[in-house]
């Protein structure tokens, strides 16, 4: 028998990513309209366990669909990962008598989330946020378009320059694990070559792609490297280029946190506003240990266990075309 669901809370976990806010915003919003009482844990599972807890109105998330970032922070936890720690977290919503639990994040925040619901028999649902689209059971997550729109625009400008002086960059994406960033700005930038975790290219493979390019009277060259890449990011690729290629005049750019920022796209506040509706009313028909996801445009309930196992892999069409368009 499901538990009668009447406070919830909402919390944001890891890296942020843009439309946690609108999701966030979701959230609230559905929550009011199904005549409960929900809450924003600040900073994560670090706020959990320090009690910072906030009773939210609808007021509370007027104007911020439109926001980067998040407005009830995110924090990392080494002492939720802790059983002492997460007896604290309980404790805290019990004092504001919370019985359910929306956790917007990564594979991270929701195994911790797993934990913990078992632990203290509280429902939970995960929302899919993070940037770097490698969550399995989702075809997007929350952030990822945006972040993608954010680093053509930079690559965009940087192509200005790179053909008024005949350079050749190289800029670094945030792609630890994966090149979903890479993969999909280098074929909308026209990149003459994407390097990713995924696919391992050798520095001669490299050169000979910027060789084919010169050839063919290119005048500037733009290679995209995920920073999880295996020579260990742009600036050591470039290095390694330059020490055999002397036809350019190279030029390194890293474009870091600025992709995690801006405000988000349509798309992401439209995908954040669905999985918020969703998690919200998922709790209330007796669901917990999954999360949202989108699949083939539908928004679905993803076993919490499924994105532990395994990994989003990119699309095979999508590395296909990156090929035949790079020459």
């Amino acid at each position: 028998m499901s538990k009668e669901i009447n406070r919830i809370a909402v919390l944001t976990s890891g890296g942020d990513a843009p439309g946690m806010n609108a999701a966030i915003r979701a959230v609230v919003r559905s929550a009011i309209y199904y005549d409960r009482k929900v809450f924003g844990v600040y900073r994560g599972y670090e706020g959990m366990i320090e009690g910072d807890i906030v009773e939210m109105n609808i007021r509370s998330v007027s104007r911020i669909i439109d926001k980067g970032g998040t407005i009830i922070k995110s924090a990392r936890s080494k002492e939720f990962r802790t059983p002492e720690g997460r007896q604290q977290a309980y404790e805290q919503l019990k004092k504001h008598q919370i019985d359910s639990l929306v956790v917007i994040g990564g594979d991270g925040s929701f195994a911790g989330a797993k934990i913990f619901g078992e632990e203290f028999d509280i429902p939970v649902i995960g929302i899919p946020g993070t940037i770097d689209n490698d969550l399995y059971g989702t075809d997007v997550t929350i952030g990822y378009d945006t972040s993608t729109n954010v680093v053509v625009e930079c690559i965009d400008k940087i192509r200005d320059t790179a053909s008024s002086h005949n350079r050749l960059f190289f800029v670094e994406v945030m792609g630890r694990d994966t090149g979903f960033i890479a993969l999909r700005a280098g074929i909308a930038t026209g990149a003459i070559a994407v390097m990713m975790p995924e696919e391992e290219m050798s520095i001669e493979q490299l050169i000979n792609t910027i060789d084919r390019g010169a050839k063919t009277r290119k005048t500037s060259s733009i290679v995209i490297v995920a920073e999880g890449e295996q020579h260990g990011g742009a600036a050591e690729v470039a290095a390694k280029v330059m020490a055999q290629y002397d036809h350019y005049e190279a030029k390194v750019t890293v474009l870091g946190h600025i992709q995690r920022g801006g405000s988000p796209t349509v798309f992401d506040r439209v995908l954040a506003s669905r999985m918020g509706v969703k998690a919200v009313e998922a709790l209330l028909e007796g669901g917990t240990d999954v999360m949202t996801g989108l699949i083939n445009g539908k928004i679905e309930l993803v076993p919490f266990t499924s994105t532990f196992d395994k990994r989003s892999k990119l699309n095979e069409e999508i590395l296909r075309i990156s090929k035949i368009l790079s020459i």
